[in-house]
């Protein structure tokens, strides 16, 4: 599945600006880590992000917002927003922000 070069260049230019950032290919996308541990990403047109597992789940009852699923089981402390709701710069933002920040609170990986 070919992911939006638009939306990874709105988020690189969101996640860029912090301390520890890397980009990596995965999952057919691209993905954003911080401080080797992965915070949002690319899935075609949506935004992948990674929360604390409670987070997550709360996340879910937000517009736009669904489990991500690779192989039809929900991964947990993962989420995806579909395009219309990240369309939005704040909406982008706040949900990059999110996820940066929840990696940043992990332990570093080497």
């Amino acid at each position: 599945m070919a992911y939006s070069e638009e939306l990874a260049a709105r988020i690189r230019e969101l996640i860029g600006l912090r301390d520890g950032v890397s980009e990596r290919r995965m999952f057919g996308g691209v993905a954003w880590m911080v401080h080797g541990n992965m915070a949002v990403g690319t899935l075609g047109e949506d935004l992948m992000v990674r929360l604390a597992p409670e987070d997550a789940e709360r996340a879910l009852a937000e517009p736009h917002v669904g489990p991500m699923e690779f192989t039809g089981r929900p991964m947990r402390g993962f989420i995806t927003v579909a395009a219309a709701g990240v369309a939005d710069d704040a909406a982008l933002a706040s949900w990059v922000d999110a996820g940066a920040d929840h990696a940043a609170s992990l332990p570093p990986k080497g």
